[in-house]
């Protein structure tokens, strides 16, 4: 048989492997330097338009002085404080179930009912602060002043709305902090040149209000209640790697954006006047600059007030500690939401609160519900007894005017009955029959309030 050619070796021309047999043929003893090959082929690299050569130039030079910005100071701590994200948009356009799905995608976590703020640890290094703003001039400048990132949620079935326009109006003030756009109520669209038509029109008009190559994310539909699982994903994604400049308002003020209030007002001092000076203690994160202590603070909507403590708290949502692993296990993947009624543990200045679930509890919860009604009626008592009798009336014969206590005991020192022992032979026994000077009978009927509660085992009678 004749033997078959083989195929040569072709050799690498570049590469890691060609770069390196190069070097070891430039060190080899006795080597000619390589000619450059701009010297060996001077007309492949010469110009060849120069009107294209200045366009390319003077758009690369544009693009270099975009860039460039007014340096700001960061002052960011190593431990950065949650990222505020507000989800703004008209009604029913789907704010509180954009937020449950992206809570759901970071924590795998459902949450009820969105109240208040809601934190999430999202990564190694970040966590996010989840605000609905309600459609309201007030909460949208409020939340206009701390957020950092914004989602703006547009229907795409109705198109744009007034309240998105405001909004931006509003951000423009502030700082106009990074920018998000969400297209819902996509599964309208029955048509898809007319679903392609309109993502292009609400996309322009978009980048005309915010900037151009904005990001807009586009929510096909919903399953079973909840955005589809892969583009929820794929926003959570975006977020997480989102990169914030800081706004000069926000660095330059502190704030807190407070996630729990409680009031430490005195019980007796609330029922004697409800509408009596509070004492509120508000927790939160503190952002931007350090908070003096005893110093003035203006809560929106409610005036300047005098701060009379400030303190440390232990960090109820946490980052992980250890950052060797590639993502987060599921007990690393903290949800703090105590308007929600979700977060388990509370910290106090001097206490630590742990909720329990009935289950953990020896005691059952329907044994323990008299008594806790027993202490809501003495704790809501807004009068004494004393007082509740003394404002009674009582008539005595039907048609006639009620009278006070007071009256009828003035009634009864001046129509004082006589008495009369008469001997009643059924029973046995003498008896004191009572009559007036009028021969009329005057019953004075006297009213107790009884306040009957039964507990177990038991019954207490309050008079």
């Amino acid at each position: 048989m004749e033997a078959k050619e083989q195929k040569r070796h072709q050799r690498k021309q570049s590469g890691p492997k060609a770069e390196r047999k190069k070097s070891r043929k430039q060190r080899a003893p006795g080597a000619e330097p390589d000619e450059d090959e701009r010297r060996r082929n001077p007309r492949a690299f010469a110009v060849q338009s120069a009107v294209r050569m200045a366009k390319t130039f003077h758009r690369a030079q544009d693009l270099k002085t975009k860039k460039h910005h007014i340096p700001l100071v960061d002052r960011t701590p190593l431990e950065p404080p949650p990222v505020v994200v507000v989800v703004v948009g008209p009604p029913r356009v789907g704010k509180s179930t954009i937020i449950r799905c992206l809570i759901k995608n970071f924590t795998r976590q459902k949450l009820g009912d969105i109240c208040g703020p809601v934190t999430i640890v999202s990564g190694k290094k970040r966590r996010l602060t989840f605000i609905e703003c309600g459609n309201d001039i007030n909460t949208m400048i409020d939340l206009a002043k701390v957020a950092d990132l914004v989602l703006m949620l547009i229907d795409a079935s109705f198109g744009f709305e007034m309240e998105t326009f405001e909004f931006l109006n509003i951000l423009q003030v502030h700082g106009f902090p990074r920018i998000m756009g969400v297209l819902t109520h996509l599964d309208s669209f029955k048509n898809n040149k007319t679903l392609r038509k309109t993502k292009k029109r609400l996309k322009h008009r978009f980048w005309t209000e915010v900037y151009q190559g904005a990001k807009l994310f586009y929510l096909s539909g919903m399953v079973h209640g909840e955005y589809q699982a892969q583009e929820v994903k794929n926003l959570g994604r975006f977020i997480s790697v989102m990169k914030f400049r800081p706004l000069v308002w926000q660095t330059s003020h502190p704030y807190v954006v407070a996630d729990r209030m409680e009031d430490l007002t005195d019980p007796e001092t609330l029922r004697v006047d409800p509408k009596c000076d509070r004492t509120v203690s508000l927790y939160g994160y503190l952002r931007g600059t350090y908070l003096k202590n005893k110093g003035q603070v203006h809560i929106p909507g409610v005036g300047d007030f005098a701060v009379a403590d400030v303190s440390f708290l232990p960090d109820p949502c946490p980052l992980p500690e250890e950052q060797k692993k590639r993502a987060l296990n599921q007990k690393e993947r903290l949800l703090y939401a105590p308007m929600a009624g979700v977060g388990g543990v509370v910290y106090d200045k001097d206490a630590v609160y742990i909720d329990l679930v009935s289950s953990h509890v020896d005691q059952p919860q329907a044994e323990m519900r008299p008594t806790a009604e027993l202490v809501q009626s003495l704790i809501g008592t807004h009068a004494t007894l004393d007082a509740k009798l003394a404002a009674s009336k009582v008539s005595l014969f039907s048609g006639a005017a009620a009278m006070t206590p007071g009256e009828a005991e003035n009634l009864g020192e001046q129509q004082a009955p006589l008495e009369n022992r008469v001997w009643d032979p059924v029973t046995q026994r003498e008896r004191r029959k009572a009559f007036y000077r009028w021969n009329t009978t005057i019953l004075l009927i006297s009213v107790y309030l009884v306040n009957l509660v039964r507990c177990p085992g038991r019954s207490v009678l309050f008079c």
